[in-house]
């Protein structure tokens, strides 16, 4: 769902550790956080894996699977997915290579505009003693093409450009499908939610963490619910740091070879509640 929102321009964490720091800045420090530190996950449930292929298929175990996912977690990881694999290889290396732009060509290009969120910079600042995420953040509105800054896609090198406009259509098309198995699964009209989806707009965010001095004193991004009705979440590496709160636990997400992590969004979760 693409974003419409303001945001105070506040500093690259990126640039922040150039020169090496022991300590972090105050206003990154987060003295109350409510995280859990996982030491043993052997305990803890492991988050749901679900099957595209045998969606499709009309399996009726996966369909059962997802629609008791959906209801109990809101969260699951997709496989068989169909997306090439050579394109989501090349949406990683496209974003690492964008993160590692000169900082003074990510400024004249993509920064931040005040009161704005699209481009460079985090999410939602809105004002000066607010607490930051120890996170650097490129947010764009995607589609449909008249919600994008005109000057932000085309800054953006190719390949890179190339493979994101082509990534963009394809993970639109998988999201309707997955919305549409999930019709399957509730038993509702067909094309009620798809059609619903069909008039909401897409935007990404890529996100990257540096490393810090002081990682117990900091967060990579604030516990919070996706607004909008479906994400789709590409991990770049298998760095194991996404978690997700269920039953008052943190559990962690384990990256999975060629897998998206899908989250149902706040306007989805209201239908399976309802």
């Amino acid at each position: 769902m693409a974003l419409e929102a303001s945001s105070i321009i506040v500093p690259s964490v990126q640039e922040l550790i150039k020169q090496p720091i022991t300590e972090i800045p105050e206003r990154y420090f987060h003295s109350n956080q409510d995280t859990i530190v996982v030491t043993n996950t052997t305990s803890l449930p492991h988050v749901p894996i679900i099957d595209l292929h045998k969606l499709l298929s009309d399996d009726s175990a996966e369909l059962e699977k997802l629609d008791q996912t959906c209801k109990e977690w809101g969260f699951f990881q997709l496989i068989n997915h169909g997306v090439n694999t050579s394109l989501v290889e090349n949406m990683k290396i496209g974003v690492e290579q964008f993160f590692n732009l000169p900082m003074e060509e990510k400024k004249k290009k993509f920064w931040q505009t005040p009161n704005d969120i699209q481009g460079f910079g985090q999410l939602f600042v809105v004002s000066e003693e607010q607490k930051l995420e120890w996170a650097d953040m490129f947010y764009i509105n995607t589609l449909p093409l008249d919600s994008r800054h005109q000057h932000l896609i085309p800054s953006i090198p190719t390949p890179f450009r190339d493979h994101l406009e082509n990534y963009c259509l394809v993970v639109k098309k998988l999201a309707i499908t997955i919305i549409g198995r999930m019709e399957k699964a509730l038993k509702i009209k067909s094309n009620e939610l798809v059609e619903l989806f069909d008039d909401i707009n897409q935007g990404m965010r890529m996100n990257y963490y540096p490393p810090c001095p002081q990682p117990e004193n900091v967060i990579g991004l604030n516990p919070h619910s996706d607004m909008g009705m479906l994400t789709i979440l590409l991990q770049a590496n298998d760095i194991e740091g996404l978690q997700i709160r269920k039953d008052g636990q943190w559990i962690p997400v384990q990256p999975l070879p060629n897998a998206f992590v899908v989250n149902l969004g706040d306007m989805l979760e209201v239908t399976y509640v309802d």
